[in-house]
């Protein structure tokens, strides 16, 4: 009876020895798939840094300026003057379903129609 104990036991020890070091090699891939993500983050992070830099560099507006008036025969850009903006009171908003419809019935008179 005690040789059946003690061969369990070291069967025990020995499949428990198994998994920790099947878990270790387990949690030492992970973490070098984590860092490598990190890597790849820090990476996309600074290509993002750059590609803002020269959005913002291309996106100069004497830059511009200067392009629309290179290119005017093709583009006939001009510049944007005050006059060209509306007020908010000037928008005309669709009106809410619940001024177009009474007790279910829609009243299409009162809608505007939109293009």
């Amino acid at each position: 009876m005690r040789s059946i104990v003690l061969l369990m036991t070291a069967l025990a020890v020995i499949g428990l020895a198994v998994w920790a070091y099947r878990e270790n090699y387990r949690t030492q891939n992970m973490i070098g798939q984590t860092a490598q993500v990190q890597r790849e983050i820090g990476a996309a992070r600074e290509r993002l840094s750059v590609l803002r830099a020269e959005w913002a560099y291309l996106n100069r507006p004497d830059r511009l300026r200067d392009l629309a008036e290179l290119n005017f025969d093709s583009l006939q850009l001009l510049p944007l003057r005050p006059d060209q903006f509306g007020k908010v009171d000037q928008v005309t908003y669709p009106p809410l379903e619940s001024d177009l419809e009474i007790d279910g019935i829609v009243d299409v008179s009162s809608a505007e129609s939109y293009p």
